[in-house]
């Protein structure tokens, strides 16, 4: 496994994905907000539709499907790295004199559960019965929950070159991106293979960008979305390495609005074959400016590239990169419809193979019109998954595909 992706829609061969577990349930209507979601999902109910997604990527594709607590055990045996990662995530308490305490009493499995799903202070003095923590409440967090974590496309991206570690935007979410790369840097399956695009090495606070914005576009070009979640300097950092790497030769910036409903890229378009984009019409006809960064010239060891600002759409520019394409709109246009399934990331649906799609069941409309294009559609049911406001390719970080 090269950890390099090619294409947006190449077979499947192996995914990662995350079973949402306690942290859902530390969700109330009063903690929502500062916990970066948006409602109250039920969690046997969400945890039963994500089985049915990951059953049915393994039945339909045949793809290895990694669970994101598994591959977290097995790198926390280390424990001068479980020492460092609950250090960090007591930071926002002021609690990391609790560290060494911590990794004393919980088994390492308990800790992989502390990690993702939080920790309160009255649990922890179930362990530590004289424990004091000063002013703070039993019933506040040691550790901060990370219900997002299912969201596994976010923290990081598979590109031509290697991969980016996403800078998370919200200081609530740049725990899960730590995992993910303590995983991928330290766990032996994958350790040899990490071609770290970004951050850049000695960028101790490096700009945001997050795995949502980079879309593979074709053989020689990257997009990503200048987006509320990732910055213009990160794309520059991102799309200096990619083309030093040599993989690719042109990265587009993709300029969306600042607006929750463009959050990232993949939430205005997706790619489901070799000449075959599915679009929020509203988003694509708001996206005014796109620049393009290509290689100048590496002189000396320095990489040099050049920054142009084009003046056309960026419909135009997939066409320049997607020959012969063909753009379905979700809803088929139906601007009523379209609105109301892309509220439930009509757009965002995961390939698993060309023409292949893994969709929402009650995006019904979208779905008709990709059958009608001779895409086929594999539905999933959705009440509460959805509610996350994130789509099926939100949910799941490819690691392998097929060449195309």
């Amino acid at each position: 496994m090269n950890l390099r992706l090619n294409s947006e829609f190449g077979t499947l061969r192996a995914v990662l994905m995350h079973r949402p577990g306690k942290e859902i349930d530390r969700l109330t209507p009063y903690n929502k907000e500062f916990l970066l979601f948006e409602d109250v999902p039920y969690l046997d109910a969400l945890q039963r539709e994500h089985d049915a997604f990951s059953n049915l990527i393994k039945d339909a594709s045949g793809a290895k499907v990694y669970q994101l607590r598994e591959l977290l055990i097995r790198v926390l045996y280390d424990e001068k790295m479980l020492l460092g990662l609950i250090r960090d995530s007591l930071k926002r308490s002021g609690l990391t004199h609790l560290a060494e305490d911590i990794v004393e009493r919980y088994s390492t499995a308990e800790c992989a559960g502390i990690l993702t799903g939080g920790l309160k202070v009255h649990e922890l003095k179930r362990k530590i019965p004289n424990l004091d923590t000063g002013e703070i409440m039993d019933f506040a967090f040691a550790i901060a929950p990370c219900p997002n974590l299912y969201f596994q496309r976010d923290p990081m991206a598979l590109t031509p070159g290697g991969i980016i570690f996403s800078s998370m935007k919200m200081e609530g979410r740049q725990r899960e991106a730590d995992l993910l790369r303590t995983i991928f840097e330290n766990h032996p399956e994958f350790k040899d293979n990490v071609n770290k695009i970004y951050p850049v090495n000695g960028h101790d606070n490096p700009p945001s960008i997050e795995g949502g914005d980079v879309i593979v576009l074709s053989h020689e070009a990257v997009a990503i979305g200048n987006s509320e979640r990732t910055d213009e300097k990160a794309i520059y950092h991102a799309a200096k390495a990619l083309l030093a790497e040599g993989s690719v030769q042109r990265v587009y910036e993709v300029h969306l609005p600042k607006k929750r409903q463009y959050m990232h890229l993949d939430t205005v378009f997706t790619v489901l074959d070799e000449n075959l984009v599915l679009t929020y019409p509203d988003a694509m006809n708001s996206v005014f400016q796109t620049s393009l960064y290509t290689l100048k010239e590496i002189k000396d060891d320095k990489v040099h590239i050049r920054r142009e600002v084009l003046n056309e759409s960026l419909l135009k520019v997939l066409e320049r990169e997607i020959p012969h394409l063909e753009v379905l709109a979700t809803a088929d246009g139906n601007p009523d419809y379209s609105m109301r399934e892309q509220w439930f990331d009509g757009a965002n649906v995961f390939a698993i193979g060309p023409r292949r799609v893994i969709s929402y069941n009650r995006n019904v409309h979208t779905n008709r019109a990709l059958r009608e294009m001779g895409v086929e559609v594999l539905e999933i049911p959705s009440s509460e998954l959805s509610r996350g406001l994130g789509g099926p390719r939100c949910m799941t970080m490819p690691l392998s595909r097929a060449r195309v």
